[in-house]
């Protein structure tokens, strides 16, 4: 990557395709979803390299529990072995792991390795890395106010505290900066319920290519074209090379 390019602090990536790679192959639907989970692994490493603090990848959506039985229950065997391969990642790699969604709606073994995972990765130091699974951005913000109110009811907060930066921090993204840069893959043009407060000033990336096609190159060519982007946040213009 030219040096000269300003890197995004914080990308969101919406990982689309692994079933229609895997349909263009001749291959069973999960075979696309086992090399979506591979492709994930590749990108922490290369986007931490060109200087990415935060990650945040939707994994897995409230909506994708209609898809059918078998195909779930595959992914969920899948995530149960990712959340273990992601441990060891992320004691090699100094990763800080994070799972958002509503974690209540997910088996009870999945929960608890969740926890591990997030218990054992919270003071590590390298990219933030958090993934969206059983998430929705509708829900989302439907629980954030939930717990605002619990708040308000219970005395601890008047209406009038309630500010944008409550708001953001009731989220299950916390404290965490907005993403700068937004990347869809597969060539699919919508947001899909995905991070809804946290994309107001987020720039959108779309590429044809699956997901388990994306690396290194298609990475480098997306902070590229952010590059070009002419960032505006209402009188705040922020410059780009």
């Amino acid at each position: 990557m030219e040096t000269e390019l300003k890197v995004p602090n914080h990308i969101a990536i919406i990982l689309d395709g692994n079933g229609r790679w895997a349909k263009a192959k001749g291959l069973p639907r999960n075979a696309g979803h086992v090399q979506g989970a591979k492709t994930v692994e590749v990108i922490c490493e290369e986007a931490y390299k060109m200087g990415v603090q935060y990650l945040t990848v939707y994994a897995f959506s409230t909506e994708n529990w209609n898809r059918p039985k078998d195909e779930v229950d595959a992914l969920m065997k899948l995530l149960r072995n990712y959340m273990k391969n992601c441990l060891r990642t992320a004691e090699k790699n100094n990763m800080c792991v994070r799972v958002i969604g509503d974690k209540t709606g997910l088996d009870a073994d999945i929960q608890e390795s969740i926890a591990k995972l997030e218990e054992a990765s919270k003071d590590n130091t390298g990219l933030h890395f958090s993934i969206a699974i059983n998430y929705g951005g509708r829900d989302e913000i439907r629980r954030a106010v939930t717990k605002i109110s619990e708040r308000v009811a219970a005395g601890e907060l008047q209406s009038s505290d309630i500010t944008e930066d409550l708001i953001s921090g009731s989220l299950d993204t916390g404290n965490y900066p907005d993403p700068d840069l937004l990347i869809r893959t597969c060539n699919e043009q919508r947001i899909s319920n995905f991070l809804l407060w946290q994309l107001a000033y987020t720039e959108f990336y779309f590429t044809e290519i699956p997901w388990p096609d994306f690396d290194k190159k298609e990475l480098e060519k997306a902070i590229a074209a952010y590059n070009h982007r002419d960032r505006r946040f209402g009188a705040l213009k922020e410059e780009t090379t």
